[in-house]
C-alpha cells in the first residue's frame, strides 16, 4: 500500500510542477487558479511522502518520489509544453526510470 501511496505522491509532484509551468504562461485570475492548484498538489504530495516515510526508508522513498516527479515533469514538458525530445533527453530519462524500478526491487 505504501508503494502505491508513494506513486500517487509522485503524480502530485508532477501536478505541482505542471501548475508552476501554467502559472508562468498565464496572468490574472487564471494564474491565481493555477497557483492554487500548485499549493493543493504540493500539500497532497508532501503529506503522502511524509506518510510513506514512516514505513519505507527515507532515502528510497525520496529518490522514487523525485524520480517519478522528474520523469513525469519531463514527459509533460515534451507532450504538453512542446519542449524538445532529443535523443539524450530520452536516453537519460530512460536510465532514470530503470533506476527507480531498480530501487523498488532492492528495497525491503
Amino acid at each position: 500500500m505504501n508503494w502505491l501511496l508513494l506513486i500517487i505522491a509522485g503524480l502530485f509532484e508532477i501536478g505541482f510542477a505542471t501548475c508552476l509551468g501554467k502559472v508562468k504562461e498565464t496572468s490574472g485570475w487564471e494564474s491565481k487558479l493555477w497557483f492554487g492548484g500548485f499549493l493543493l498538489c504540493l500539500f497532497v504530495s508532501m503529506f503522502l511522502l511524509i506518510k510513506v516515510t514512516k514505513t519505507l526508508p527515507i532515502g528510497t522513498a525520496y529518490a522514487v518520489w523525485t524520480g517519478i516527479g522528474a520523469v513525469g515533469t519531463v514527459l509533460v514538458g515534451i507532450f504538453y509544453f512542446n519542449e524538445p525530445a532529443t535523443f539524450w533527453r530520452v536516453f537519460f530519462l530512460s536510465t532514470l526510470i530503470f533506476s527507480i524500478v531498480g530501487l523498488k526491487f532492492v528495497s525491503a
